[in-house]
């Protein structure tokens, strides 16, 4: 295990957008097979699917895991590599605030918390969707149903959990931080999407502007 740390730490400072973007592809790749077992036990578990349905379910969808790395590739990757680094000379160097201090680590936790974790979100979604041959107006209903519930259930966790990584990790570690707690959060976002419509996410959409929520019934 000490070799395998020592290997990529040599990977990272020798190739460093390439090493994010394929550990962030096999990583989300883990977590998408580690949410369709979540997925089959939960509704194995609750008798929501026929002995056939759950034989079938039982078997990993590939394709799903190979979009979801794609996701990891093409998004959590790149992007991510260059807004943790970004973020982190803007603040040190354009607000000038002293490194590891309160306001340095709350500033960054609120800036990633407003800019970079719902837009995370909103790709996911919109990807996802796409990615399993949903229409336009599909998608759009998908996200107008997951997005706020998602945002608000992890606007409970990320905000702990950035506030580590920020104060304790250096800068070219903390993709592969947030990658490992990804693990968990493609669990949650898989059981979130298998919920579809309900009580509870009905109870998010109330908050919508009356005009939406007839747009969403109809």
């Amino acid at each position: 295990m000490l070799k395998l740390w020592k290997w990529y730490q040599n990977c990272l400072a020798t190739h460093p957008v390439k090493t994010q973007v394929i550990s962030s592809g096999l990583i989300w790749g883990i977590g998408d097979i580690a949410a369709q077992a979540v997925t089959h036990y939960t509704a194995k578990r609750h008798h929501l699917q026929t002995h056939d349905e759950n034989e079938n379910k039982a078997k990993l969808n590939w394709r799903r895991v190979a979009t979801t790395s794609f996701f990891g590739l093409g998004f959590v990757g790149p992007v991510g590599h260059f807004w943790y680094e970004g973020l982190d000379h803007f603040i040190r160097l354009q607000l000038k605030l002293q490194p590891n201090s309160f306001r340095f680590v709350g500033t960054k936790v609120a800036v990633d918390s407003i800019i970079f974790g719902p837009l995370d979100l909103l790709v996911f979604f919109t990807y996802m969707g796409f990615s399993l041959g949903k229409t336009a107006s599909q998608v759009k209903e998908d996200v107008k149903r997951d997005f706020l519930p998602a945002l608000v259930v992890e606007g409970g966790v990320w905000p702990i959990l950035q506030v580590v990584n920020f104060r304790f990790v250096p800068v070219r570690y903390q993709l592969l931080y947030v990658n490992i707690f990804c693990l968990l959060d493609s669990c949650f976002l898989s059981w979130l999407e298998q919920q579809e419509d309900a009580s509870w996410k009905q109870w998010f959409r109330s908050f919508m502007p009356q005009k939406e929520q007839e747009q969403s019934g109809a």
